[in-house]
């Protein structure tokens, strides 16, 4: 008997069709998303739309949420219809919706285009991992996500780095850039791809669609979570105060309690029955997941605002010069007519010197705070043309989009190696270390504002957390596919972005009131980033706990072994 090798040609076509199809999708994804936080509170006479930091959370939080909500229901339906199918319909939404995007300028027609993004994304996402899940085995499956993550990361890295170039040119041309990549993988899906062999579920859709809403739990518990859920979401749009939020959703668990104790007929219709929670165990799995997917996030949502408002990266710009002035150009590219024309606004119209200062951070300029007043002070006599000159040889500034990218880069250096390494270790154990990694990474950021080389401690802050990522999110998604049936992968693998939507909601509403408020209003950035920090900290404990608890219970290990060998 030959024993089974994990090669990479064991695989199968499918399997590097969809890898070639996840680049394509995250070009186009974090071509926007790294800059979405840039570009949404730039002002409109800059380019941006001008929104606040409260908007902006609100609809970094809300659209992400159900594009990682909706695979629950898309993976259904790729079940019951086929991978093909959905991926050419994902394509077809997201195309002309990315174009639009760029279109929008106010919130509600923002919130529309980003909601129609979100839509054709939460479509493509469950399928392409079933894919992966179907294309792989017990033997191979470690290897296999870690490649698909590589795949995710270098369409992660690519993204910025064109959408950073072109975004000199327009803020438009990112827009149209990442429908462009949506466009090519029509290529791919006609072309190329054929569905892993299984047998498709042939139950009708009402069936498919009931069994996707009790993987987690009946009707009562969905009526329990979901108003919940719209609260916060009301409260991260100022509808309501996040204090009568709260309440409201602390009365409404009293309620459905008293409900459930005096209303609870076992076998009377849906909503006389108790809560209950179908699988307890991946439930609670998923609910502390969403605390890493919180924190990670602000690497998008917050990092790139906090490094143009309060990062001086003239060590990096030095360092660059010094190698190449081309370079600099590139990493640190600055507008002289966009600085001169702001110079010639803020003589007409009488800026003070903090606005000066802000509006400066959005074209790359870090002037020191005397050299403002100086300016203002000597308004009529000054040079502009060669004021801009000087200003932009002395104080240019780093493309936060370009840092960001340091995370990309890093995993599609490191991911493979690193996902070989830790099969050697039990799951909790890798999950708690890639928490605790990425956690540490953020505390580091506390150092950028007293010492001279904080473009290099932002540097380092980005490889840790990029290390934390690369040991905890393909370990996640490897453990989901062991537990999923074959003939339900898309399915189950939609179910574990409920962590990841639920991640992103407080990630967004988190951000908006962190940077806002704490960091910007208060002036105490570095209270922002240990409170992020505490977040993991807390993560990772919960994960312990929850795997001493299902152990001591006897519930199921689910950190030791696939639950079908329990």
């Amino acid at each position: 008997m030959t024993r089974k090798t994990t090669n990479t040609s064991s695989f199968g076509s499918a399997f590097y069709v969809a890898n070639t199809m996840e680049i394509f999708e995250r070009l186009a994804w974090y071509g926007f998303f790294a800059l979405s936080s840039i570009y949404m509170t730039t002002p409109v006479e800059q380019g941006g739309v001008g929104f606040t930091d409260s908007q902006r959370g609100a609809l970094q939080g809300i659209i992400p949420f159900f594009l990682y909500l909706l695979p629950v229901l898309t993976g259904a339906l790729a079940d019951r219809y086929g991978y093909k199918q959905m991926f050419i319909f994902s394509f077809l939404i997201m195309t002309p919706s990315y174009y639009l995007l760029g279109q929008a300028q106010s919130f509600s027609s923002f919130f529309v285009a980003f909601s129609m993004v979100a839509l054709g994304a939460a479509c493509f996402k469950p399928v392409v991992v079933g894919t992966i899940s179907r294309a792989t085995n017990d033997k191979n499956r470690g290897l296999g996500f870690g490649i698909f993550y590589t795949m995710v990361n270098i369409g992660g890295f690519i993204g910025p780095l064109v959408a950073g170039y072109v975004r000199a040119i327009s803020w438009d041309a990112v827009f149209v850039m990442s429908a462009l990549w949506i466009a090519l993988n029509f290529i791919p899906v006609l072309f190329f791809y054929k569905e892993p062999k299984v047998e498709l579920s042939r139950a009708p859709l009402s069936e498919v669609l009931a069994n996707a809403q009790q993987v987690l739990g009946n009707g009562r518990f969905a009526l329990l979570v979901f108003p919940c859920i719209v609260l916060l979401m009301l409260a991260g749009t100022n509808v309501v105060s996040f204090s009568t939020a709260f309440l409201m959703i602390f009365g409404w668990c009293v309620f459905n309690f008293a409900w459930t104790i005096l209303i609870k007929q076992p076998g009377g219709v849906w909503y006389q029955q108790p809560v209950i929670i179908s699988n307890l165990p991946f439930t609670l799995y998923l609910v502390l997941l969403t605390g890493f997917w919180t924190i990670y996030n602000q690497m998008f949502y917050t990092l790139p605002l906090y490094i143009r408002d309060f990062v001086n990266t003239a060590d990096l710009v030095n360092m660059i010069n010094s190698i190449s002035p081309s370079l600099t150009e590139f990493f640190a590219s600055v507008n002289k007519e966009n600085i001169v024309g702001l110079l010639q606004t803020s003589v007409s119209s009488g800026y003070s010197a903090a606005e000066l200062t802000e509006k400066l951070l959005h074209l790359k300029l870090a002037v020191p705070q005397h050299e403002i007043n100086a300016f203002i002070s000597s308004v009529g006599t000054t040079d502009l043309e060669q004021l801009a000159a000087t200003w932009i040889q002395q104080y240019r500034q780093i493309n936060p989009e370009y840092l960001i990218n340091l995370n990309f880069a890093s995993i599609v250096i490191a991911q493979v190696v690193v996902s070989v390494i830790c099969q050697r270790f039990r799951t909790i154990n890798v999950l708690v270390a890639g928490v605790l990694v990425f956690s540490l990474g953020m505390v580091s950021l506390l150092l950028t504002r007293s010492v001279a080389i904080s473009g290099t401690v932002v540097v380092v802050a980005i490889i840790m957390m990029a290390f934390g990522e690369m040991i905890t999110s393909p370990k996640s998604q490897e453990y989901v596919a062991s537990i999923a049936p074959k003939s339900d992968a898309a399915l189950y693998m939609g179910y574990y972005f409920i962590s990841m939507a639920l991640g992103f909601l407080f990630a967004g509403l988190l951000s908006g009131w962190g940077y806002g408020y704490v960091a910007k209003e208060l002036g105490q950035p570095e209270t922002m980033w240990l409170i992020f920090a505490l977040i993991g900290v807390l993560t990772s404990i919960g994960l312990l706990w929850f795997n001493q608890v299902m152990k001591r219970r006897t519930l199921v290990q689910v950190f030791d072994k696939p639950l079908e060998e329990v």
